[in-house]
């Protein structure tokens, strides 16, 4: 991975500790990386397990050329608050808070400088991850390639105009909750049968994952794919039939609709 300088994540929680461990996987140096956390016993652990430098806020924002900020979205207010007599107009702010714009962002900060919004999604952790990424005001392409080039440490990264953020959130964003549900229910199903339970997890999981694979490697429509499954008047037929008749389609359009909405009034509040 080639350096852009250095890096501070600020913010160790789960998201900000898997950025770090990924972006030291991928090729970064210790040194080239700073981490935040007001805990010591956190950023003694930190510390030890990997190599980097654990600061606070304002002497992450003084040192480092970009800012990750990993922060829960009603915490942004007072991190912006905090950093702001520090940051440089030549750094690049980088968010990860979901439903934050980059215009929130950019009103808290000194003029000039480039944020780059971006909504990521569990699976990072194990570097599967699917982050989308969005331009400020203050942005051109060099910022979208830096911030590319941290995420696809974790997993894919596309860009898309920040107006679509709230669908990617409703997507990508919340959809790992969507595909345990699934998960959850076909294991379920299959304790309901009769299967010991540890068997039923291993069935619905590498079924999951194999479909998955299958989506991606063949690049084929997922009709083209449920329709090679489905034999007519066989067993996947009559679970397809049972679906439809509970207008399970519809619900999950409705349901991930909802979180669109909620992730627009998130932005708003």
């Amino acid at each position: 991975m080639s350096s852009n300088g250095q890096v501070a994540i600020l913010g160790a929680g789960v998201m900000g500790e898997t950025l770090l461990s990924g972006l030291l996987r991928a090729g970064r140096r210790p040194e080239e990386l700073l981490i935040s956390e007001r805990r010591e016993e956190r950023a003694a652990e930190l510390r030890e397990r990997y190599g980097v430098d654990v600061v606070t806020n304002v002497e992450a924002a003084a040192k480092a050329d970009t800012l990750v900020l990993v922060v829960k979205p009603q915490d942004m207010p007072e991190l912006l608050a905090e950093i702001a007599p520090v940051v440089r107009p030549s750094q690049t702010m980088v968010s990860l808070a979901a439903g934050i714009t980059t215009t929130f962002i950019e009103s808290r900060l000194p003029e000039g400088v480039a944020v780059v919004r971006v909504m990521p999604n569990t699976p990072a952790l194990v570097d599967e991850g699917m982050a989308a990424i969005s331009r400020g005001a203050h942005c051109d392409d060099s910022h979208l390639v830096l911030a590319e080039g941290l995420l696809a440490a974790t997993g894919r990264v596309i860009r898309v105009p920040e107006k679509q953020q709230d669908a990617v959130t409703a997507i990508s964003g919340s959809g790992p909750a969507y595909i345990f549900f699934v998960v959850e229910s076909m294991i379920e199903a299959g304790v309901h049968m009769g299967l010991p339970r540890s068997t039923a997890t291993e069935l619905v999981v590498q079924t999951v994952v194999g479909s998955a694979k299958l989506l991606r490697e063949t690049g084929e429509h997922p009709t083209v794919l449920r329709e090679r499954v489905t034999s007519p008047g066989g067993t996947t037929a009559a679970a397809v039939r049972e679906l439809e008749d509970h207008k399970v389609r519809a619900a999950f359009l409705s349901a991930i609709e909802a979180a669109r909405n909620r992730s627009r009034a998130l932005a708003a509040e």
